[in-house]
């Protein structure tokens, strides 16, 4: 079996994770990775906004399976787009890390303790929004580039602190570099983030087998559902700040959303429960909520404002 995956570190540590498991339960399969250099990867010097919505770390591992040179890939959930290419299908959603953001400060300072005008370093609307509703003071900056080129730039006092997710760090090593980390209900992480998607081709029975055996995880696979139900209807990417973070209140799913204007100054928040055997619905109607209380508005000035 060949894995499609991305070449930073943190995707060599993912595909790395599901070849083992993969391998633990069947010791005679030969996982092979297939490293694939993605839009997202070659261009580092410019926001996502700018460059384009999401899928831009998944396109080109999505042709290696529509062509064969792959029968998996492994992404980062909170980087896959509503829809998926035609003939492929999301076999697995693994167990869900810690899908929060981590503030890394170089004097190890909470947000709130940071000084008045703080350097902080992110590209993303989403939590540039959510910063600037909490600390309008602070200064943030565009940071691009792999975790590790990111603390780098942050030693290197670029930066006074950077936000990154909170799984990626732990997962490379770097959870004590973790100076906060930010969480609900101030603070929404990035739709799926904290799972790993394992992609493959809709007709390809023993690869659809194999990862769900391997990695799924009904339970957190619903949360995933719930919130991608909520993007898509409201046709999110890179260049619309929003953000859905569901979890279990006992029986039921509990999410808790928002959409921002680009200068934080207008956010709509939603706090809604569901059934969890339907997940989709609840993600739906959440999203409905927001656009009757003015989001399609909102998000149809993100989009036509230059980036």
């Amino acid at each position: 079996m060949k894995i499609a995956t991305r070449g930073s570190a943190l995707a060599l540590w993912q595909a790395n994770h599901v070849r083992d498991r993969l391998c633990a339960l069947d010791a005679d399969l030969d996982v092979q990775l297939v490293i694939i250099k993605t839009k997202g990867d070659k261009i580092l010097d410019v926001p996502l906004a700018k460059v384009g919505g999401k899928g831009l770390f998944v396109k080109e591992i999505e042709r290696a399976l529509i062509d064969g040179d792959a029968d998996l890939a492994v992404h980062s959930m909170k980087d896959v787009p509503a829809q998926l290419e035609a003939g492929l299908t999301m076999s697995a959603i693994s167990e869900r890390a810690d899908p929060f953001d981590a503030l890394c400060s170089r004097g190890g300072q909470a947000l709130m303790e940071l000084p008045r005008g703080a350097r902080i370093g992110t590209s993303s609307l989403r939590r540039q929004c959510q910063l600037r509703a909490i600390r309008s003071d602070i200064e943030i900056l565009s940071l691009r580039g792999n975790v590790d080129t990111r603390l780098r730039k942050l030693d290197e006092g670029q930066f006074d602190a950077i936000i990154l997710a909170a799984a990626g760090l732990t997962r490379l090593g770097f959870a004590d570099r973790i100076s906060e980390v930010l969480d609900p209900p101030r603070f929404l992480p990035a739709i799926a983030q904290g799972a790993l998607g394992l992609e493959t081709r809709a007709d390809d029975a023993d690869a659809i087998e194999r990862v769900r055996a391997a990695m799924h995880n009904e339970r957190d696979a619903r949360r995933v559902r719930a919130e991608r139900a909520f993007m898509a209807r409201l046709e999110g990417g890179c260049q619309t700040p929003m953000a859905a973070y569901v979890d279990y209140a006992g029986d039921q799913l509990r999410m808790r959303a928002m959409v921002s204007s680009l200068d934080a100054r207008e956010i709509l928040r939603a706090n809604m429960s569901g059934d969890a055997a339907t997940p989709e619905q609840l993600g739906t109607a959440v999203a409905e909520q927001l656009l009757s209380a003015g989001a399609d508005r909102i998000l149809a000035e993100c989009l036509a404002a230059p980036q």
